[in-house]
């Protein structure tokens, strides 16, 4: 009855293609440098030498928490989907991509793409990445780190000047296929309760040059996809490993308002529970379910989480079977953002670890700024659409491929 596009593996295969106009590149000269110690001829004595590497140190460690505004809702008669705001290139622009946590590159539509989407319902401004209009942009070549770290080892046929290319295929079909880019990537840093400024750090990501399926659609079309997996080659991985921020990220999705809250970083109020939920209203038609996970961890989905209607007499579930298998051979069960509505997840990648509790989406959390150790409130966000929709193809937000290791019926 529904599309969900979300709710299977991403498959990413590789391909090799000579570099065009932008971005070619000669080391015909030789460049040498002076190198001089900081401290050469000055006489300093061991306590400013240490003095300064503690300093260096903390410009390397210095991390910052981040609040990514949040928009769209769950509701399947309207938006279907949540996106965020995030700024690329130098000067900066603005563009709009669905948040997705079953995926992990970022990659958003370039110029001359082959049926990107140029308008949306969703009342954005749709937005072209062009990397020859910013100054900070560079091509990545098959032979370097990020490509090989990627697909796990030197591709075949590889020469210096091949591009770098991704394509990946969505569950119900759609594809997009392009190549990756180096550019700078403008969010917004919490400095205070319910404050931010302006940080930036440097991120590879796709640059889209073709997309098929549901992807190309106007009524719910965005500028690209920003994928929250694992893997090093997503945009949390790459700012980590920087030292800009902590793998650890948060949402909590407002499924009355739209919107919600997304943080990068430490929570540390409201605090999230391993134990079981008690529900606080049961809607006598339907059961509670609850999906048992290892170490005793809990998610209890209430009816009017899982349920939504679609006519007067007729109503889907939520939720459906991925139609693969883990290696042991068990279901896996793909829980979307219908399911984790009015919900805190808290995902903890450095220490493998997720949690969550109910909670009020428009509300706020705290988050614990490590250098400081300042606590600060992040709010809810909610970047409005100028129309309500109906969606056929519905794009699906927070896919979570989980092996599931059984399900009672409370």
């Amino acid at each position: 009855m529904m599309d969900l596009r979300r709710l299977a593996l991403v498959v990413v295969t590789m391909a090799l293609t000579v570099v065009g106009e932008f971005g070619r590149c000669s080391f015909g000269n030789v460049v040498t440098f002076d190198v001089k110690h900081k401290f050469a001829g000055k006489g300093k004595n061991l306590s400013a030498v240490k003095a300064h590497d503690i300093r260096r140190r903390g410009r390397l460690l210095s991390t910052v928490d981040v609040d990514l505004p949040l928009g769209g809702n769950g509701d399947p008669s309207e938006t279907g989907l949540y996106f965020a705001k995030i700024g690329l290139g130098n000067p900066s622009k603005d563009y709009y991509v669905q948040v997705d946590t079953g995926s992990d590159i970022l990659w958003v539509n370039c110029g001359g793409c082959d049926k990107c989407p140029t308008k949306s319902d969703l009342g954005i401004q749709l937005t072209l990445y062009d990397p020859r209009s910013s100054s900070t942009s560079s091509l990545v070549y098959c032979d370097q780190d990020f490509c090989t770290s990627t697909y796990d080892g030197p591709l075949p046929g590889c020469k210096p000047y091949l591009q770098c290319q991704y394509n990946v295929v969505y569950g119900d079909g759609s594809s997009t296929a392009g190549y990756f880019v180096k550019d700078t990537i403008h969010l917004q840093q919490v400095t205070g309760n319910l404050q931010t400024g302006s940080t930036n750090g440097t991120v590879i990501f796709g640059c889209g040059a073709k997309q098929s399926g549901e992807l190309g659609s106007s009524s719910e079309a965005l500028d690209g996809i920003l994928g929250f997996g694992q893997a090093n080659s997503s945009m949390i991985s790459q700012l980590a490993a920087a030292g800009k921020v902590k793998r650890m990220f948060a949402h909590c999705l407002d499924n009355i308002d739209g919107g919600g809250i997304f943080a990068i970083g430490e929570v540390v109020s409201p605090k999230v529970n391993t134990t079981p939920m008690v529900p606080n209203h049961v809607d006598d038609a339907f059961p509670v379910v609850k999906f048992h996970f290892e170490d005793s961890l809990i998610l209890t989905v209430y009816p009017h989480e899982y349920l939504f209607q679609i006519r007067e007499d007729a109503w889907c579930f939520g939720w459906q079977n991925s139609g693969m298998q883990s290696k042991d051979g068990k279901d896996m069960i793909l829980l979307g953002d219908l399911v984790l509505s009015n919900k805190l997840v808290v995902y903890d990648i450095e220490n493998q670890t997720i949690g969550w509790t109910e909670y009020n989406c428009s509300s706020s959390i705290r988050v614990k700024d490590e250098n400081s150790g300042t606590v600060y409130s992040v709010g809810a966000h909610d970047i409005a659409s100028a129309s309500s929709l109906t969606i056929e193809g519905i794009l699906t937000f927070l896919s979570i491929l989980i092996a599931l290791l059984h399900s009672s019926i409370a």
